[in-house]
Parts: C-alpha cells; sequence; structure tokens
C-alpha cells in the first residue's frame, strides 16, 4: 500500500495539488501497479476534499475504487461523513495502539476508546464503507504495554475491520524487533491481515521492513522516495528490490516505472532524489574504479542482482581520477570511438588530470579530448549561436530573440518563456520543429553549482540532462554567466545529436 498522497505529504514543505494527486494516483495503480493508495487525511481542507473526490471519480470509472483508501479519526461521524461525501469507500481508522497515547493524548480509558472505535465501525457499515485500523504508535505499545494492545485487538478482531495497520510510527524498532513483535501478533491473531507502517528514524524502515515481512504481514505501506514525516518512510523501490532479491517475494510493481514515477514525485514535491539513493539515484549504477570496469569486463564481477535493466536504465563508467584504462574503454565503445593503446593511455592521463582539478568530465566531453589528445581540431561545430538576446521586466513574460545557424544555414526566432532560459529553448525548438520538421531533445534536469573549488564571483557550472529518442544525455556548460553557461550546454546537446540525424533521419523528425 503507497501512502505517498497522505503520509508522503506530511513530509515537511510538500503540498500536492489536486491534479497533482490525480495524475499520481493514476500513475501508482495503472503503471506503478500498487495495490492499494492512501491518498489524503480526512477533514484537512477543502482542496483535499476536491482531491480525494477527483481520484474516486475516475478510480470507480476503472474499476479501481477499492484501491482508494483516506486517513480518518475517531470523531463521531464526523470524518466518515467527510470520507462517503468524496465517493470513497475505505476508511483507514486512526486509533491509538499504546496505552501511553490513549491515557495522555486521548485522555481516555482503554474502554472509553473501544467504545469511540467500535461506534465509528458501526457507523461506517451504516454507510457502506470499509475499515482499516491503524494502531498508531504500535511499536512502543507492543513493547511496553502489551496488554493493551492485546486488549484492543481481542475486542476488535471480529468486528469487521479487515486489516489491522502495525505502525513504527517513532521508528525505533531494530529489524530483529520488527520480526518478534510481529511474529508475536500474527501468531497470536492467525487469521487477521496485518499490514506494518515503517518510518525512517534510525534509516532502518527497509530493513525493518523485511523483519516484518518474516514475521508474517501481508502488506508493507511504503512512500515514492521514501517521502513522510520526519525522516520519511520505507521507499518503495527499495523494499520492492529487496523483497524480491532477499525473500523471494512476488509483487505486482512494474520495476520498469520504478525510476519514471520517482522523477514525477521529485518534479512535484520539489525535493530532490539524493544521486546515492538506492535503485533511483542517478549515480547508483554508476562504476567510478576503474578495477570495477575492468571486473566488469571479465564476466561482471562487480554486478549484483540489481541490474540497470530491471528499472529502464543503464550501468555507467564514470569519468576521473579514479578512472582506469577499463572505464575510459567502455565509454569509448558506447561513443563508437576506436583508439591505439597509446592514445587511450594518454586520454586516461588527461582525464585524471583533470579530475585531480575537480573538474566534471562526461562521455559527452570524451571525443572533444580524444580530438585534443589526437592533434586533430575539435569537432567541427554544426550547430552554432551567431546571437541571441534574453530580457525580462516587470509585468512581462521573458523574451528571447535568437539567430543560429544549422549546418550552414541560418535561422532567425523569437519566443516568450516562463523565464530568460526557457525562453530560449522555446525560440530553438520552434526553428527545430517548425522550420526544420525534427524532433527537440526534452529537457528532464537542469542543475547549476559554483565548480568544486570555484568562488561566487568566478565561473558558474551548468549541467543539463536531457533525452532524445530513448537516450539520456548530460551536457555541461562553464561561464561567469549562468545563462551563457546554459545556453553553452544546451548549443553541445544539439551538436551532439546531429551525428545521430545523419544516421537516421526518419527516426528524428518531428512528431505529426
Amino acid at each position: 500500500m503507497d501512502t505517498t498522497l497522505r503520509d508522503g505529504e506530511q513530509t515537511s514543505g510538500v503540498s500536492f495539488v489536486p491534479h497533482e494527486k490525480l495524475i499520481l494516483a493514476r500513475t501508482l495503480l495503472q503503471d506503478m501497479k500498487v495495490d492499494r493508495i492512501e491518498v489524503a487525511s480526512a477533514r484537512v481542507s477543502e482542496g483535499e476534499k476536491e482531491a480525494v473526490t477527483m481520484i474516486c471519480n475516475w478510480a470507480k470509472s476503472v474499476d479501481m475504487l477499492d484501491k482508494i483508501e483516506v486517513l480518518g479519526f475517531v470523531d463521531g461521524t464526523t470524518s466518515l461523513d467527510w470520507i462517503n461525501a468524496t465517493g470513497c469507500r475505505r476508511i483507514n481508522l486512526l486509533s491509538k495502539g499504546s496505552l501511553r497515547h490513549c491515557t495522555e493524548q486521548l485522555k481516555k480509558t482503554p474502554e472509553e476508546h473501544l467504545e469511540g472505535i467500535l461506534a465509528s465501525v458501526a457507523y461506517a457499515k451504516q454507510l457502506g464503507i470499509k475499515v482499516n485500523l491503524y494502531l498508531e504508535d504500535w511499536s512502543n505499545g507492543i513493547k511496553n504495554s502489551p496488554d493493551y494492545v492485546f486488549f484492543m485487538m481481542d475486542h476488535l478482531k471480529d468486528s469487521g475491520i479487515e486489516h489491522f495497520m502495525l505502525p513504527d510510527t517513532l521508528g525505533i524498532m531494530t529489524p530483529d524487533e520488527a520480526y518478534q513483535c510481529v511474529k508475536l501478533m500474527t501468531d497470536r491473531y492467525p487469521d487477521v491481515k496485518f499490514d506494518f507502517h515503517a518510518h525512517n528514524d534510525y534509516d532502518l524502515a527497509v530493513a525493518n521492513a523485511m523483519g516484518a515481512v518474516k514475521g508474517g504481514v501481508c502488506s508493507l505501506h511504503t512512500t515514492i522516495n521514501g517521502l513522510g514525516e520526519r525522516a520519511g518512510n520505507a521507499p518503495l523501490a527499495s523494499v520492492q528490490a529487496a523483497l524480491r532479491d532477499h525473500y523471494q517475494v512476488v509483487t505486482n510493481i512494474d520495476e520498469s516505472k520504478l525510476t519514471e514515477v520517482s522523477h514525477l514525485v521529485e518534479s512535484y514535491c520539489g525535493i530532490a532524489i539524493p544521486p546515492n539513493k538506492p535503485v533511483v539515484g542517478d549515480s547508483v549504477f554508476t562504476q567510478v574504479a576503474g578495477v570495477h570496469a575492468d571486473g566488469d569486463n571479465k564476466s561482471g564481477l562487480y554486478c549484483n542482482n540489481l541490474l540497470p535493466e530491471r528499472f529502464g536504465r543503464k550501468r555507467e563508467y564514470a569519468l576521473g581520477k579514479n578512472s582506469g584504462k577499463a572505464n575510459i574503454l567502455r565509454n569509448l565503445e558506447e561513443l563508437g570511438l576506436a583508439l591505439t593503446p597509446e592514445q587511450t593511455k594518454a586520454v586516461t592521463k588527461r582525464i585524471i588530470e583533470l579530475g585531480d582539478k575537480k573538474e566534471l568530465v562526461t562521455q559527452e566531453d570524451l571525443p572533444y579530448i580524444v580530438a585534443d589528445i589526437v592533434k586533430h581540431n575539435a569537432p567541427d561545430d554544426r550547430v552554432k549561436l551567431d546571437s541571441y538576446m534574453v530580457s525580462t521586466s516587470y509585468g512581462l513574460k521573458p523574451l528571447a530573440s535568437i539567430r543560429i545557424e544549422i549546418n550552414g544555414t541560418c535561422y532567425e526566432e523569437t519566443a516568450t518563456g516562463d523565464g530568460q532560459f526557457d525562453a530560449f529553448v522555446r525560440a530553438v525548438r520552434h526553428v527545430y520543429r517548425e522550420k526544420l520538421q525534427r524532433k527537440f531533445p526534452w529537457l528532464t534536469n537542469y542543475a547549476v553549482s559554483i565548480p568544486p573549488g570555484g568562488r561566487t564571483d568566478a565561473l558558474v557550472q551548468t549541467i543539463i540532462s536531457w533525452t532524445f529518442d530513448g537516450k539520456s544525455y548530460r551536457t555541461r556548460g562553464l561561464d561567469a554567466d549562468q545563462m551563457e553557461a546554459a545556453i553553452k550546454a544546451t548549443i553541445k546537446m544539439l551538436n551532439l545529436i546531429e551525428d545521430l540525424y545523419e544516421q537516421a533521419p526518419e527516426r528524428t523528425k518531428a512528431d505529426k
């Protein structure tokens, strides 16, 4: 059960608007194929109510309404009426799973709290709404007040509640404790469906989820990118990989969509995915040490079951001071460049020198380094920016006018955009799509930084990620002006795709 749209939205600074929630709900259920999604908390706002209504209307139209869940409270009829008005047919009722929470937060006895839960369950049945029950702070409850937990379970297990959710609300468990405490529950209540809801305060959410699986839970709660309260929840991508590879658990998850959905959530919530994030991070399938590339050439000695192709990605070999000959050769092979052993050695030396200066070297820089090493001129630019003007003023959209030369022919174009660079890219795109009838690369990521070791009054580095004809590229521009650096990176990308156009002009024509 994915709770990105509910618990994930409790990440500090994260808020999804209704149409974003609808798109993510459709993506999670139809593309990712998760089994259930928790999409909101009842009573939060009118915007939240609108979002849940939109999601439920769509889900009903595709026969997925039973997969939509909303968190509600033991508050008489208020939460259930709110949920009923949205068209949702399943409440995740929030109750107290520890004696301390019951007596100190609610100021109620266990009997009083139980009475309120049973009243909510009875009213839900009248409305035709199914009930799952959160036992909030269960991890503390089962360790410090197990008699309270058993009292609640003994009186609720036959009440018609479908799933009992066991949250490690404060992320305090170890994997051994998760296994032992869950097993205590599943042994005592073998006919009950238990979910486990992990939090990542000690960076143990995924490990604890695996312990809970070993203990017998039937469902795990996850979020995309591990979003959630405080340190977040168990990330879906990591849970899926661990379940499949270490526990041979078969799920419905489409692994090839994990990276795509991860980046979609990243774009909506504004929280960047760390490059070393397992499965979906930019760097997790990049080998840096030359010995690793050499080992991969010799029977894949440095590969594990996390093959990048499973997740719609490919293995890369970084270029820098740790690069060995094997790294260089793998990158040269991908570019179709063949060098003598002496030339390869010289290129390796140059890349190591650049790495020692903290320069970033990408695969796209290799042809220029090779050209310099073998004493040829750098590859002729087929795309040249003759001149450009960008302007911005208060109350008006930024404007860009360009004159660009493509294979000897000059084109002029003007466009507005949401920013100066956006206006520039729109102008260039108009040339490619309308005048040349050709595809234009999609920009997928844009990062600006001061080069490592640099100063704020010196150069800035712009690194842009692109996709073109199903392949990913990354280009870099370096300049004292941020706009100029981005333009340099863009022109470098356009020169890269000229070779593709020569090889397959039909494939690179614009879609009609």
